[in-house]
């Protein structure tokens, strides 16, 4: 009976080597695949946080603000995830540029900020106060020719 429970003992233990191992070995494996997709996007992360912006003399009200907090990643130009989940979903139906499109009220626009939509998490009044989302909300929804 002893000598079994150290047979056991011994192949749980060769066993467990054995998977850690293997393990091991498939993470190796597996690191230049990971690398070589990181490199094939190289588009930069998002920064997630609100963006200095210094005011120039002419913008609409709520361009500092929209500039400081969403253009990281609904601005124009490659790595902005906003933008290219809208040019996905309407396929040049519509800009995939929130400042190009006319079709957008404010209540829209603040029913998606405060409670996010596929990628884009909800922003709480802790993170966006409400009078930032107004300005946003005016400057996305103003009237444009």
């Amino acid at each position: 009976m002893i000598r079994r429970r150290a047979v056991v003992s011994a192949l749980s233990m060769v066993l467990a080597v054995v998977l850690q191992s293997a393990v091991v070995m498939l993470a190796v494996a597996l690191l230049p695949v990971g690398l070589a997709v990181r490199a094939a996007d190289p588009s930069p992360s998002p920064a997630w946080t609100a963006t200095p912006v210094a005011p120039a003399p002419g913008q609409p009200a709520g361009y500092i603000q929209y500039e400081r907090m969403c253009a990281v990643c609904h601005g124009p130009g490659a790595g902005k995830p906003g933008t290219r989940a809208l040019s996905a979903k309407y396929e040049g139906k519509v800009p995939a540029l929130l400042e190009e499109r006319k079709d957008l009220t404010a209540d829209f626009v603040k029913f998606t900020v405060r409670h996010g939509v596929s990628v884009m998490p909800p922003f709480r009044k802790t993170e966006l106060s409400d009078a930032d989302l107004d300005a946003i909300a005016g400057y996305l929804a103003r009237k444009r020719r």
